[in-house]
């Protein structure tokens, strides 16, 4: 793989080798991350230049909306795109809006967002939006934890403080991933964690069987940032009323990052 790409941007594998070579990244994380060459999936949410972001701090809000089958078959999927846009709304309320940007990136890997700023954020709607696949948890969690590192890596390089924060979402236990089990999730997200300035959430969809709590916790995700709402419309709007709320705490500056992180969704 070529060190830069075309547009000047250092390739994921460089970045990854950064971040181990400065001890963020841990031999079990940076193996998750490159034992399948998965750059050209994250180089595709790495979205707009450093160089063209003015902000002195950055903070990355990242989602991941589940497209599989069961989420259209549940009704909920009008509700998934209502929550990712109330998300985005309640940024572009804060007046920190100026150095947030967002990324979306589904379940089944379409970008609907590579990073950019809170004002060229594409809605989700039913126009963009398809519940029709399966449920590669694990293989993707680590696509788009990756990203997420990736993307703050090149920020922290170029001098930039950056805080991040990532809502994973699902209606069901992983089924179809391929390369990747919670145990390498686990390894990305325990790296994050370390790092202290990131913060990975989970919502689990109530599907009448999966125990999220579990499924989550094995991914490395602490309890505090676990989202469990039931099946009705009102419950799962108020879940992401609730990351919503949190994302915009990370916005507003570097000392409530820590009260925030460490409180989970109850600070």
């Amino acid at each position: 793989m070529s060190r830069t790409t075309s547009g000047g941007h250092r390739t994921a594998t460089q970045l990854f080798e950064d971040a181990h070579a400065e001890g963020v990244l841990s031999p079990a994380g940076l193996q998750a991350l490159t034992v399948v060459d998965l750059g050209a999936q994250i180089q595709a949410g790495l979205g707009v230049r450093v160089e063209d972001v003015q902000a002195s701090e950055v903070v990355l809000v990242t989602v991941m909306p589940d497209d599989s089958g069961s989420i259209s078959t549940s009704g909920h999927t009008k509700t998934v795109c209502d929550g990712h846009n109330l998300v985005l709304d309640s940024l572009l309320a804060s007046k920190q809006k100026d150095g947030v940007l967002f990324h979306t990136r589904y379940l089944n890997g379409q970008v609907l967002n590579p990073y950019r700023p809170l004002e060229d954020v594409v809605r989700m709607h039913s126009g963009n939006y398809r519940a029709d696949q399966g449920t590669p948890l694990y293989d993707q969690a680590v696509v788009l934890l990756g990203t997420v590192l990736a993307k703050s890596q090149e920020f922290s390089a170029n001098g930039v403080p950056v805080r991040t924060v990532t809502l994973l979402i699902t209606d069901g236990a992983d089924m179809h991933s391929s390369r990747a089990q919670a145990k390498d999730v686990a390894a990305v997200v325990k790296d994050l964690r370390r790092a202290e300035n990131h913060i990975v959430a989970a919502m689990g969809i109530d599907d009448g069987s999966t125990n999220f709590r579990r499924v989550f916790q094995q991914m490395g995700i602490e309890d505090a940032w676990i989202l469990t709402p039931g099946q009705s419309e009102r419950e799962i709007r108020s879940a992401f009323q609730v990351f919503s709320q949190s994302a915009v705490k990370v916005s507003q500056g570097g000392a409530s990052f820590s009260r925030t992180a460490l409180g989970g969704f109850g600070r």
